[in-house]
Order: structure tokens, then sequence, then C-alpha cells
């Protein structure tokens, strides 16, 4: 198991323990994460699981593919450290991972 530390957009800590294997959005969905919406249900094509990755971070996940980035480009809360929580997939190196979500999706 690992433990993934979900901060919401007012600051709230939700931890969660996971098994590897499983997206940064699959894992908030089956755990009532609060701001991920995850309307296409990880099909890389809505934008509304959208997450910033802390920058400690950012370098043990795969750069992001053209379409996670196209849709990253037209956010309005995008930054340096946006990533689609649908293309990021937990290994065991993640554990103590923190992921804070924005003020909004979609």
């Amino acid at each position: 198991m690992i433990k993934i530390t979900y901060v919401t957009a007012d600051g709230t800590e939700q931890p969660v323990e996971v098994e590897p294997g499983m997206s940064l959005m699959e894992v908030a969905t089956l755990r009532g994460i609060e701001g991920i919406v995850a309307e296409c249900g990880g099909g890389c094509s809505c934008a509304t699981c959208h997450v910033y990755v802390d920058e400690a971070w950012q370098q043990t996940f795969e750069e992001p593919a053209p379409e996670e980035a196209d849709l990253i480009e037209f956010l309005d809360e995008a930054k340096p450290t946006s990533r689609l929580s649908c293309q990021l997939v937990l290994r065991a190196e993640h554990d103590g991972l923190c992921v804070r979500t924005p003020a909004s999706q979609g």
C-alpha cells in the first residue's frame, strides 16, 4: 500500500492508502475526493481531473502525452505543475505523494 494525500483548494487534506497500479483519478473517484470531477472517466478528453503535482514529484511521472498537454494548455488555472490525474498511474515510488486540486474543474 502507498499513501497519497490530496489537498483541496481550501486546504483540506485527504490522505488515502491504495495499491499501486491505479491512476490518481481512479483513486479520487473511488474515495470521494472533492475537487476531482472526472467527467470522461479517464479518457483524457475533458480535463476535469486536473491536479497540481508537487514539484518534488514531477519527475516520477512520464512527460504528458500531446493529448494531455493540449487539454492543460486551455485550462484557466493551469500552472507548470498541472497534470491530468487520469494520466498519472501510481507506483510504489509514489508513496508520500501530495497533489492539490484547483478551485474549479472544467
